[in-house]
């Protein structure tokens, strides 16, 4: 089976569409419960990149965005209802633009059957790392490999060993975060950057004229900045004001880089040579590339080439967010496709199931109790096997604790790790008043999110696990 998948990206200078297909097939022998992966992935069109249409500093242009999306749909032949599975991606400086969240729910709704709404600096590190070819190539590496996605507000670095993510961690490093003309005049000053200007005792202010050599050592020291925390030269909260969000305080040893993004793509074109040249996109994006690219020589990295540079997060997003649930799950497929649930995990341990599933209830409650149909979805980790008779039990326990605390709720929902969702469903339902869906094969965290899509057949349906989504 194929499944047609999107990526969209909205990024602070940029936006693109692309569009892949991916293959379904059965993973498992056949003496064993069967399992279903995507085994191909096929990138089959990507978008022109076009520049991201503002109203003004504060607002994204919604209307030109729907229709420039409308026409890329038109131009590969596809309707929304031929869309199975995808992700739209807010990226850098737009996702905190005011009516940011407007545009993302408003994209996800008419971008097809299946096409998830993700915003948040870690994930978009992960997805840019995937896309560029970073996490292939760490698969067939012993060293850690940093890709370093720098866009037009933020640059987003993940570090891969082995295939497997070790740390994420994001700069207010951007080529669109001074914007200026061809006369070196400011045009702009992101207030992102202006606590590590300040910082550095770097005077840039909008209507200032700058001179070529201003904007090098300018560049040059964000570069520097942000390569010395990557080295560890410099600790982490000695550059509070560089750093956007991290998910460590100290980072991995990093042994090899790669640079994506729109500063990715620049820093292959020749260096600028005067403010002309350093102005063609208006912003200091040009300049920023070649910096870096002559700053990293000072370090003990090895320099990778990506696989790909400005279209990385979109064909990440397009490519790698699915995931498939099936073969022992229990749906009722009119109720699908949910968006956006939260998770709320139980990793089982020795104590009480019927403890251990009320306190989570209670932090759920906490969390998440303003919604009543649907406050969350119970995640259950952890190694459990369980009889018959105690999995009737085990159903009764999640049952009675869900009506308790959620009597309004109408779709209990339940994410598990191990193989048990058909049986557990289906004890559910005879014992419950819920609508039920259970589903399993999928891992999750606490703060997680997840969509779960319409089936693809009877025993089959795309899952999304989205962190950070919304942060």
């Amino acid at each position: 089976m194929v499944i047609k998948s999107v990526g969209i990206d909205i990024g602070t200078s940029t936006s693109k569409f692309m569009m892949s297909e991916l293959t379904l097939g059965r993973v498992s022998s056949h003496f064993s419960l069967p399992q279903f992966d995507i085994i191909e992935r096929k990138v089959t069109y990507v978008s022109e990149i076009i520049s991201t249409p503002l109203k003004n500093e504060e607002e994204i242009d919604l209307p030109l965005l729907v229709s420039w999306l409308e026409k890329e749909y038109q131009q590969v032949g596809l309707t929304l209802s031929d869309i199975k599975s995808g992700a739209v991606i807010i990226t850098g400086e737009t996702a905190i633009k005011k009516n940011a969240d407007e545009l993302i729910h408003y994209l996800a709704e008419r971008s097809g059957d299946f096409v998830v709404a993700i915003a948040g600096a870690s994930l978009e590190a992960v997805l840019a790392g995937k896309g560029s070819g970073a996490a292939r190539h760490s698969q067939s590496s012993r060293a850690a490999i940093a890709n370093i996605d720098i866009g037009g507000g933020t640059a987003n670095v993940v570090v891969f060993q082995q295939g497997k993510v070790l740390e994420t961690i994001t700069f207010h490093v951007g080529g669109r975060l001074i914007e200026m003309n061809s006369l070196g005049e400011i045009l702009s000053v992101s207030p992102s950057l202006k606590p590590w200007l300040f910082f550095k005792k770097f005077q840039v202010e909008k209507g200032m004229r700058m001179s070529f050599a201003e904007l090098v050592e300018i560049t040059s020291a964000l570069c520097g900045d942000l390569l010395d925390v990557l080295a560890g030269e410099k600790s982490i909260s000695s550059l509070e004001s560089l750093v956007h969000s991290t998910s460590c305080e100290v980072l991995p040893r990093i042994q090899e880089v790669m640079v994506s993004g729109g500063v990715g793509r620049l820093a292959l074109e020749a260096p600028p040579a005067t403010l002309a040249d350093v102005a063609k996109f208006n912003d200091i994006g040009p300049l920023l590339a070649s910096e870096l690219m002559k700053v990293v020589k000072r370090y003990h990295f090895t320099v990778v080439e990506a696989a790909q540079t400005s279209s990385a997060t979109v064909i990440g997003a397009g490519t790698q967010t699915t995931k498939l649930s099936g073969a022992t799950i229990s749906i009722q497929p009119e109720l699908l496709p949910l968006r956006n649930v939260p998770v709320v995990k139980v990793a089982f341990t020795e104590m009480d199931f019927e403890e251990q599933i009320e306190q989570a209830f209670l932090k759920g409650k906490e969390w998440f109790g303003g919604n009543d149909r649907l406050p969350f979805a119970i995640g259950l980790g952890g190694t459990l096997y369980l009889s018959y008779v105690k999995l009737k039990e085990f159903a009764d326990i999640i049952g009675n604790l869900y009506s308790k605390h959620f009597p309004r709720a109408e779709v209990l929902v339940v994410v598990c790790e191990n193989d048990m969702a058909k049986a557990l469903g289906q004890a559910l339902r005879l014992q419950t008043k819920y609508q039920v869906i259970c589903i399993d094969q999928i891992g999750i965290g606490h703060g997680d999110y997840i969509d779960i899509g319409a089936p693809l057949n009877d025993t089959l349906v795309p899952v999304v696990v989205k962190t950070l989504a919304f942060s």
